[in-house]
């Protein structure tokens, strides 16, 4: 019998996939399901790699998949789908953006951590084995703990670019005058009081996380998980990996080390396909389809009167249909069909979809990003503004500012996107950029994920610059050590040049004297 290279290949393949088989738990406090949309492919990935999964979430499988068992903690916390008022979000700024990160999500901490079957897995540590922790970097870090108990790796995700507070915990370079904070709307070219802004806000909102969210969770982490558990500064040091749903085509080059890895679009899954009615609307849509969406946190239907006049007298004066995700609203053109949920993603890859009107929500951008669909951005709240500014800058998106927000404005926006061929181009550009990678993203996540359960953590990959006090990974002692040698240098140079003048002067002054008496004898 011929045995070939490739059954070999196989046969290896095989062998690895039975030895990489490990028990991974996966730990998650908030439950917006925008954030879980992009840790759900993962987690199924990953079971049907072999993994026993379990996954302490609020959003359960509808149908159970083979490795993969939900801890469910959905009907600890009010949903927060498709539950937030415009009036709401509209109030959210910075201090309560950030109030909201740390105050409220440590609630929910302290909620789940609560859970019976939470309880169940603390008390029952000893007995439980677990290859790999998996966490979500975005409030209080609830369950960095659990690795510590289980005495296993952890990894972490991160459902948007790099929090201020992400890159310290593995070293990874974050230089705020090229570089924009999460929670303002600069892009990479700042000018020189944004770059101040910007530094100023980095170092805040870091100090700020670790008097609002680190230490509160200390306490907690005592009171759930003993005494004796490691603060979350020393825990939060042993990341074995850090995934960004960032990517640098849409979000700009940022230096990363290998303990950081890009996996923008995470989310992104292009095998689905659009219900048939839906499909036959758009099918039949020739003039063109506006899509219009807010997300799955805010409730359309809350946005002001007005404002909803605004965009159906925009709507009524153009000749392409438009798709709105919105649950009640009256008084619409023909051209105009509501639903209260739509498959987004589906609805943008159609061909006769010109244009997407967005909240800027980060999956959102990446959705028409990757479709290569020019936007129109609405932002509320959060990252949005950033994201937009980001697309404005890139040439495929035109930014309404919600709250001067006019028909004409809506109406003026429409008219550009359909007349200026450069937003389509640029889109298709940058869907294309969006798109060459050697590997998917979920391909990146799973691959980096199992190193880190074959290298048992990957130490290897971890950054010397965590162990760096601050003023030295700032080179500040290097700096002072240069400067003070160099002004002892130059110190020492005078005082040589002012010794050897003080003594050189008279020798010279009587040289001088005697010069001048031999000219007057020779007179």
């Amino acid at each position: 019998m011929k045995f070939h290279c490739s059954h070999v290949v196989l046969c290896l393949a095989a062998i690895s996939s039975v030895s990489l088989t490990a028990r991974i738990l996966a730990l998650f406090n908030y439950n917006a399901r925008s954030h879980f949309i992009m840790f759900e492919p993962l987690l199924r990935g990953l079971a049907n790699r072999g993994h026993e999964v379990f996954v302490v979430g609020h959003f359960p499988q509808k149908t159970p998949i083979p490795n993969y068992t939900d801890i469910n903690v959905q009907d600890s916390i009010p949903s927060v789908v498709n539950n937030f008022t415009v009036e709401y979000v509209r109030s959210f700024g910075l201090v309560n953006q950030l109030r909201f990160i740390w105050e409220k999500t440590l609630e929910m901490c302290e909620t789940v951590m609560n859970h019976p079957e939470v309880q169940e897995l603390i008390r029952n540590s000893d007995t439980h084995k677990f290859d790999l922790i998996i966490t979500h970097i975005f409030g209080p870090d609830c369950f960095l703990g659990f690795s510590h108990i289980f005495n296993a790796p952890f990894i972490s995700l991160v459902t948007s670019v790099a929090l201020p507070w992400t890159n310290d915990r593995v070293g990874n370079p974050d230089n705020p005058s090229y570089i924009p904070n999460f929670f303002l709307p600069f892009t990479q070219r700042m000018n020189f009081g944004e770059r101040i802004i910007n530094t100023i806000f980095n170092e805040i909102m870091k100090i700020g996380n670790y008097y609002f969210s680190e230490l509160p969770m200390d306490k907690l982490a005592r009171k759930y998980l003993g005494e004796d558990i490691p603060s979350i500064t020393e825990l939060k040091k042993n990341t074995s990996l850090i995934m960004a749903n960032s990517h640098f085509s849409l979000n700009t080059p940022r230096p990363t080390i290998p303990a950081f890895v890009e996996v923008g679009g995470l989310h992104l899954k292009t095998d689905g396909k659009l219900p048939k009615d839906l499909k036959t609307y758009l099918d039949n849509s020739k003039e063109g389809v506006i899509y219009f969406c807010l997300g799955s946190l805010i409730k359309s239907s809350t946005l002001p009167e007005d404002k909803k006049q605004m965009f159906i007298e925009a709507f009524s004066n153009t000749k392409l249909n438009v798709l709105w995700k919105i649950d009640e609203i009256s008084g619409l053109p023909d051209n105009v069909k509501t639903y209260k949920w739509f498959p987004q993603f589906e609805i943008l890859k159609h061909p006769n979809v010109r244009m997407f009107i967005t909240h800027g929500g980060l999956m959102g951008t990446m959705e028409g990003v990757y479709t290569g669909v020019p936007m129109i951005g609405v932002p509320m709240f959060a990252d949005q503004e950033l994201n937009i500014n980001v697309c404005v800058m890139k040439g495929i998106a035109i930014l309404l500012d919600f709250d001067t927000l006019t028909t004409e404005k809506i109406t003026n926006a429409i008219d550009a996107i359909l007349n200026n061929l450069s937003y389509r181009k640029n889109a298709k550009k940058l869907s294309e950029l969006f798109r060459d990678r050697p590997h998917t993203a979920l391909e990146t996540a799973i691959y980096w994920t199992e190193y880190v359960i074959r290298h048992r953590g990957a130490r290897h990959m971890r950054s010397a610059a965590i162990d760096l006090p601050w003023y030295q990974y700032l080179l500040l002692d290097v700096i002072l050590v240069l400067l003070v040698g160099t002004i002892v240098s130059i110190y020492i140079l005078y005082y040589a040049v002012k010794v050897s003048l003080r003594l050189l002067l008279p020798y010279l002054e009587e040289k001088r004297l005697k010069s001048l008496k031999f000219i007057s004898k020779e007179e």
